[in-house]
């Protein structure tokens, strides 16, 4: 719904309060947020993948705006999901579907009503995507999207495409920003490049009424241990920070979107690291980076599986005492499994640590679905049993296979997301 226009450059707006406000609603305890801000191009990757016809070959499910839609719409009108859900990253496409006004007219589309209507809040996907970094090794990136980009196929400035996503309905904003461990580090080329736009694209979001998701993703990819993981973890999220001070941007109306703190796909340890020492490395990597006055830190799912996802926020949120024991004893402790959702009393974190998940929500609500209109039933009730799976784990209370919300099928909940160099 947007062009390339010339406006004037507007007084700045105070929306301190909103943005304060709207953090601290995402940051809801026992909630968090559905990543449905796949490009165009990704989503027609999922479509390829979910309908098995002869051999090895796959999809005939046609990637083009009706069944894109149709898939969106079927996940924002499911019954009940902002129990669950209290944000929803969109697409530029998703966003504007419905809409009939020009850039400057306020009208919200026909998904931002329905997301409204569940209680959940929109928001967007404002990054261009990632290119090769000036200087860098082969396989660093970094972000566009905050210039304009005058071309027949460019963009308008950030703060431009800013405010037209306020008037659409849009209160909060993502950009992802791509790291890749090497040789055991990342350079500090890299992490000094992203953490500066990082930091630029969230002033800029607050400047024009959205909470910026600040987003370094570490990926999965490579030979490193988890040790490793955590070290560069500290050292990226503290480079952000110090960034995002020096321009004065407001953490009580930001959120955080970081990686886990797991092996690389390629150790040895990747499928043997238990998850209580996925967490004790993630707690600690965030107690030494993030400071307390940010609301909420959702995870990204990074590639792992539904399952795993779930699991390993589940013991992020359980107890410093319970993960000492899982340690001590390497086993995980038993609880009743009708434990009521309710959050554990004595989590030591400063912070709300929930979800954004992409994939690890959708997998399984996307195989059940299938593009068909009639297996729309199935794919939101894969999708809620995700949900509610994630809500139980961001309060500590997920048991694993037993929990009764664990999944309707489970049809992908145990298969991986990975993709190398994953892009989207």
């Amino acid at each position: 719904c947007f062009s390339l226009t010339n406006t004037i450059n507007m007084a700045t707006q105070d929306y301190t309060e909103e943005l304060i406000a709207t953090a601290k609603a995402i940051a809801t305890r026992g909630k968090g947020i559905l990543a449905a801000d796949e490009s165009n191009g990704t989503i027609g990757k999922r479509f390829t993948g979910i309908v098995p016809t002869t051999g090895d070959t796959f999809g005939n499910v046609e990637n083009n705006g009706e069944n894109r839609q149709s898939y969106r719409n079927m996940l924002f009108v499911a019954n009940g999901f902002g129990k669950y859900i209290s944000g929803v990253i969109l697409f530029e496409e998703t966003l504007c579907y419905g809409t009939k006004g020009g850039d400057d007219v306020e009208e919200k589309g026909t998904n931002v009503q329905n997301i409204e209507a569940a209680g959940s809040i929109a928001g967007i996907k404002v990054d261009k995507g990632t290119v090769d970094l000036p200087g860098g090794a082969p396989g660093e990136k970094h972000t566009r999207g905050i210039k304009a980009e005058p071309t027949e196929n460019g963009w308008p400035s950030l703060a431009e495409r800013c405010r037209k996503y306020y008037k659409k309905g849009a209160r909060f904003a993502k950009w992802r920003a791509v790291l890749k461990i090497i040789d055991g580090t990342i350079s500090e080329n890299a992490v000094t490049t992203n953490a500066v736009e990082l930091a630029e694209y969230a002033k800029i979001c607050q400047d024009n009424g959205l909470v910026p998701i600040v987003e370094p993703e570490i990926l999965m990819d490579g030979n490193h241990s988890l040790e490793v993981n955590q070290k560069c973890t500290t050292h990226v999220l503290q480079r952000c920070y110090e960034e995002l001070a020096k321009r004065s941007v407001k953490l009580e109306g930001t959120l955080l979107k970081p990686n886990m703190c797991i092996p690389g796909m390629d150790n040895e340890t990747r499928n043997t690291v238990k998850p209580w020492e996925i967490a004790n490395a993630t707690v600690a990597a965030l107690k030494a980076g993030v400071p307390p006055e940010v609301p909420g830190i959702v995870f990204l799912s990074g590639g792992q599986s539904e399952q795993e996802a779930t699991v390993n926020l589940d013991w992020i949120n359980k107890t410093a005492a319970e993960r000492q024991q899982a340690t001590s004893e390497q086993k995980v402790p038993m609880e009743e499994s009708d434990a009521k959702m309710q959050p554990k009393t004595t989590t030591e974190l400063p912070w709300s640590a929930s979800f954004s998940f992409g994939r690890a929500l959708q997998a399984s609500a996307l195989r059940a679905w299938q593009g068909k209109a009639e297996n729309e039933g199935a794919g939101q009730k894969e999708f809620l049993a995700r949900a509610e799976a994630n809500s139980r784990a961001q309060l500590g209370r997920f048991n694993g296979n037993l929990d009764p919300s664990f999944g309707a099928t489970g049809i992908a909940s145990g298969k991986s997301a990975y993709q190398k160099n994953y892009t989207y």
